[in-house]
């Protein structure tokens, strides 16, 4: 079984995140999902966010049926989730980087599909 990683925030679960879990559920049999807290993302996205809490956003996830398992964690990196869960594959969106302590994963890069963001979505309301 080829085991998948992916992490974000998933915040108000739109067509881009959608988009980038499928080519992520392309690369192998299970994908796990490392999901920033509540809190994290306050910390680096900004003091209104997120719109949906983890357990909501946690659900929707799972829901999607792509994603096999949602970790939640506090940290600002999600190196603890990725040592725990030694994924076969990481896969990163376009705009993500590429941590050096990650040097001995193979990575997959999502391409963008469409221009969609939930910043995006909530600068239009």
């Amino acid at each position: 079984m080829i085991r998948v990683f992916v992490n974000g925030a998933f915040d108000l679960l739109h067509s881009g995140h959608l988009a980038f879990l499928k080519q992520a559920r392309e690369q192998g049999d299970y994908l796990i999902v490392g999901l920033n807290s509540d809190a994290s993302i306050g910390k680096y996205k900004s003091k209104d966010r997120p719109i949906e809490n983890q357990e909501t956003r946690k659900k929707k996830l799972l829901e999607t049926k792509m994603v096999d398992e949602v970790i939640i964690f506090d940290e600002p990196s999600p190196m603890r989730i990725i040592n725990e869960v030694r994924p076969d594959i990481i896969v990163r969106g376009h705009d993500q980087t590429i941590e050096p302590e990650l040097s001995n994963y193979r990575f997959y890069r999502a391409r963008q599909v469409g221009d969609i963001s939930t910043t995006k979505i909530l600068s239009k309301s």
